[in-house]
């Protein structure tokens, strides 16, 4: 993977990592998958792994990846769900032509079509937006607290009031806010 590029988020969750890959959507956006090849890039590290896309497969992607993010912004504040992001993942869902195996080792692998198409990977980000949407899963959805974040993010932890889509990144950011103005308020020792 090339340097040149943002590192991948990415997280437990399928379909709220890959709406991970456009962060910082009220502030300055940073793209992570800005080329066929970085979707390619993505697919692999996330287990649904393509011999290659193509810029129209590449638009789709971004197309179901703010479906997803519009949708689950909706579920997570209880809003109706937008009628043509469903629309787009419910035809992404059933474009796709993959099949869950189960491993020698007990874990569920996704097999994508014959070409291992760019297709078949979005309709299994696209079913685990549904199931998680529909709430068929065990957790919450919820969105950032960062301001300029506000990625929509499935809250697995046991008292399911997680406030950071990635501790590593917004969370610290926001503490560190907190710890400087909470410095530049409280004066120092007088020389």
């Amino acid at each position: 993977m090339s340097a040149r590029f943002p590192d991948f988020r990415l997280g437990k969750v399928l379909a709220t990592s890959f709406t991970g890959t456009l962060s910082e959507r009220h502030g300055d956006a940073v793209e992570r998958i800005p080329t066929p090849n970085r979707l390619v890039d993505w697919l692999a590290v996330s287990g649904l792994a393509v011999e290659s896309c193509t810029t129209a497969q590449l638009e789709r992607a971004w197309e179901l990846r703010e479906s997803i993010h519009a949708a689950a912004t909706a579920a997570a504040r209880r809003d109706p769900l937008p009628v043509s992001a469903v629309q787009v993942i419910n035809d992404r869902s059933t474009r796709g032509r993959a099949a869950a195996i189960l491993t020698p080792e007990g874990n569920r692998q996704w097999r994508l079509g014959s070409a291992s198409s760019v297709e078949d990977a979005l309709g299994v980000i696209a079913a685990d937006a549904i199931s998680i949407i529909a709430g068929e899963r065990d957790g919450k959805l919820a969105l950032c607290a960062s301001p300029t974040c506000q990625a929509a993010f499935f809250d697995t932890s046991q008292s399911r009031t997680r406030r950071w889509c990635d501790m590593n990144t917004c969370g610290n950011r926001q503490k560190k806010a907190r710890f400087n103005a909470y410095k530049h308020e409280t004066p120092g020792p007088a020389k």
